[in-house]
C-alpha cells in the first residue's frame, strides 16, 4: 500500500502544518512509513502552496508523488495549479467557498472548512478542520492517531481550539460522504 496525498492552498493557510500532522499521525501514532515535502511560491503568504505526504506500509524510495491519490484544495489558485497529476480515481476534497470553480467532471467532496473555523471563532484553524474532513473521507488513518498528532503538533495554548476544529472536520467529512 502506498498513498500520495496533496494538500494545497495559499501561503499562510497552514497547508504545510496540515501535511506535517498527517505524516506524523501515520509514522508516529500509527505503524506506517511517511515522508512529507512542501513547496510555495516566492511570495510565501498569499501565493499557491502545497504539502505532499506519501504514506506506505513499506519503505519509501522516492519522496515525491508520481501521481496523487487524494487532493485537498483550500484555494482556487492552488486547485487550478496542482490538480494536473491526480489519478483518475483520486479522492478530491475542496472547500467550495474557497474553490468556487471546482466542477471538473469528477466526483468530489465539499467541506465548508472556513465557515466551520469561523464558527469556532478563529479562521486560522481552517487547515485543522480540513485535516479532520480528510481523516473521515479518505479513511486511511485512525481518527485517534490524527487527533493525537494534532495535539502533539500545535502550540499548547491552542490545543482545545484545534481539537474542536479537528472534531468538527471529522463530522463534516462524514456528512460529505453521505452526500455523494
Amino acid at each position: 500500500m502506498k498513498k500520495d496525498i496533496r494538500i494545497c492552498g495559499f501561503g499562510g493557510q497552514g497547508v504545510i502544518l496540515a501535511g506535517f500532522i498527517i505524516g506524523k499521525a501515520a509514522s508516529v501514532f500509527e505503524n506506517y512509513h511517511a515522508v512529507q515535502s512542501q513547496s510555495y511560491g516566492p511570495e510565501a503568504r498569499g501565493g499557491a502552496a502545497r504539502s505532499e505526504v506519501i504514506i506506505s506500509d513499506e519503505k519509501i524510495g522516492y519522496p515525491r508523488p508520481v501521481g496523487v491519490d487524494c487532493l485537498v484544495a483550500m484555494s482556487q489558485e492552488s486547485f487550478d495549479t496542482y490538480r494536473d497529476d491526480i489519478r483518475d480515481d483520486a479522492v478530491i476534497i475542496v472547500d467550495p467557498d474557497l474553490v468556487k470553480k471546482h466542477e471538473i467532471g469528477r466526483k468530489l467532496y465539499k467541506v465548508h472548512a472556513l465557515k466551520i473555523a469561523e464558527e469556532l471563532g478563529n479562521k486560522i484553524v481552517t487547515n485543522i478542520v480540513m485535516v479532520g474532513a480528510f481523516t473521515s473521507i479518505y479513511g486511511l488513518l485512525k481518527p485517534e492517531a490524527v487527533k493525537e498528532s494534532v495535539i502533539d503538533s500545535v502550540p499548547k495554548r491552542f490545543t482545545e481550539l484545534n481539537v474542536k476544529a479537528f472534531e468538527r472536520g471529522l463530522e463534516a467529512g462524514k456528512n460529505a460522504l453521505k452526500e455523494l
